[in-house]
């Protein structure tokens, strides 16, 4: 039996699906990206988190960014228009 849900319902669980905030977090190996600030697709329930696809791209480019300079920690506060950035070594 399958059980219809809403499009904004959460897959996971069910909640409701609202717009927010999300902190995306990569782990390099030899370093850490972080990205706080993120706009996201966020459930009220179980704080499952959806990136969408243009910001997703600008995330891989931060990421490639980190990678180019080796950072130990990169860390960074998305904005709507991506402008604030914080590199630490």
């Amino acid at each position: 039996m399958k059980i219809n849900k809403p499009p904004d319902a959460c897959p996971l669980c069910g909640g409701t699906k609202k717009e927010g905030k999300t902190t995306f977090t990569v782990d390099l190996g030899f370093g850490v990206v972080v990205v706080r600030e993120v706009p996201a697709t966020v459930c009220a329930q179980c704080g499952a988190d959806w990136i969408g696809d243009v910001i997703a791209e600008k995330l891989e480019k931060i990421v490639e960014d980190a990678c180019r300079k080796h950072h130990l920690l990169e860390g960074t506060t998305v904005s709507a228009n991506f402008s604030r950035r914080l590199y630490a070594r």
